[in-house]
């Protein structure tokens, strides 16, 4: 029990798992300026932006405060808290399976949880009037929480979790649910097709304060429990067998990784739809800026989501005023060329 103990405090203070959060406060301050600076924009700059110079009218100055409580500052905060909880989702599943390139699409949550939206979208109509945001929101959150405990517990024998076997579950799972959401696809009349398809790219738009205080508390509550593993995932990645002679109960690691992880997805894709990249993406950037120390990814990735998020839904309002794009589409269409070109000039550093 002694030498376990003292094997964990070394390794808490061990100078190659990186220093200190505080030695790169520079990296930290200079995602927050950007942050501040992309949020300033989301709110204030678009192409109906404020007339500052008709603001000493009241009439004038209700409305541009009616907008903003209403519609912008619900928007803002939605693209802050997701874009940091697929993020740092993201983070924790790329350490469980110690592959850079494990995130929330690959493992099955997105698609379940988009599954069981567009299943009360499509049938719900033959038992309601009306479908309504906490319908849909409940269905995607309850039906990814089920498929992630079932592939937790498809991938657990003896009290043990094979986390191959766990990624190729999740794997098969991702191609049922989305055969299964085409299949709904199939058999929806034009307007829940339309209504449907568009949900399914992402959207931040037209949600209230209710939805998006319950989506961010759950955002905010899952971070905190994954931060308090962050010792366990700086572990876990040197092996299962390592960690666990260090005195890091892997098992209980595992399940916590994988149900925190599964409620941040299922929370953001019940209210905003299926946002791909950003566990993927934002990760990786933040390791080739920083190391593999998850003391560091973990919050630098969290504010790097935010900022990434935020972006591209300022973006997607103001690019082709006044259509907008889904957003969904347009990390699709940024993210995987930027990707790719990440990966070109890391094989071209591997080779030299």
């Amino acid at each position: 029990m002694v030498s376990t103990r003292n094997e964990r405090r070394a390794f808490k203070c061990d100078p190659f798992m990186s220093v200190s959060i505080l030695s790169h406060k520079w990296r930290l301050a200079l995602l927050g300026i950007s942050l501040v600076s992309v949020s300033f924009a989301h709110l204030f700059l678009s192409n109906t932006a404020w007339d500052w110079a008709t603001l000493g009218s009241p009439e004038r100055w209700q409305h541009h405060a009616f907008i903003l409580w209403e519609f912008r500052l619900p928007r803002w905060l939605l693209a802050m808290t997701v874009g940091a909880g697929l993020a740092v989702a993201g983070v924790a599943l790329q350490a469980l399976f110690r592959n850079p390139l494990a995130e929330p699409g690959l493992v099955g949550v997105a698609s379940s949880s988009a599954f069981g939206a567009v299943s009360i979208m499509v049938l719900g109509a033959w038992w309601w009037q009306e479908v309504s945001w906490w319908q849909i929101g409940g269905a995607a959150f309850v039906f990814g929480l089920l498929m992630t405990g079932f592939i937790y517990r498809l991938a657990t024998r003896h009290g043990q979790t094979d986390v191959a076997l766990m990624l190729l579950a999740g794997v098969a799972i991702n191609a049922l649910m989305g055969a299964g959401t085409q299949l709904l696809l199939s058999v929806a009349d034009l307007v829940q097709l339309r209504s449907v398809t568009f949900w399914l790219m992402g959207s931040l738009a037209n949600h209230g304060w209710t939805p998006v205080l319950a989506v961010s508390g759950v955002m905010v509550l899952a971070t905190l429990g994954l931060w308090r593993l962050v010792q366990h995932m700086n572990a876990f990645v040197l092996g299962d067998n390592i960690a666990r002679s260090m005195g890091y109960p892997s098992q209980g690691f595992k399940a916590q990784v994988m149900i925190l992880s599964a409620l941040m997805v299922s929370s953001a894709v019940a209210l905003v739809g299926v946002i791909g990249f950003v566990g993927l993406v934002v990760p990786h950037l933040v390791r080739l800026w920083v190391g593999v120390d998850h003391r560091l990814v973990l919050p630098l990735s969290a504010i790097g989501g935010a900022l990434l998020l935020v972006s591209a839904d300022w973006l997607a309002r103001t690019l082709l005023y006044p259509l907008e794009l889904p957003i969904g589409l347009l990390m699709a269409l940024v993210g995987a060329p930027f990707f790719l070109i990440m990966l070109l000039k890391q094989r071209g550093r591997w080779q030299t």
